[in-house]
């Protein structure tokens, strides 16, 4: 079943291992390297967060929508 899953994080999380290692975990849902952030997220960087984007490979399209978002 094909979902719509939205992040309203446009930066990743850094996570410190035991042994001091840092590591960056995706959290804008675009990264190809998953779990890990591969910097896809600067793409994000100039979205209105009052609107709803959709990303392929390339594009970015915006989706008009009668509901409010919260």
């Amino acid at each position: 079943m094909a979902r719509l899953v939205r992040h309203d994080r446009n930066f990743p999380y850094q996570v410190k291992a035991s042994n001091g290692e840092v590591f960056y975990v995706c959290a804008c849902g675009l990264s190809r390297n998953k779990p890990f952030c591969d910097g896809s997220h600067k793409r994000t960087q100039d979205e209105n967060p009052n609107e709803i984007y959709i990303y392929d490979n390339e594009n970015r399209v915006k989706i008009s929508t009668f509901y409010p978002l919260t």
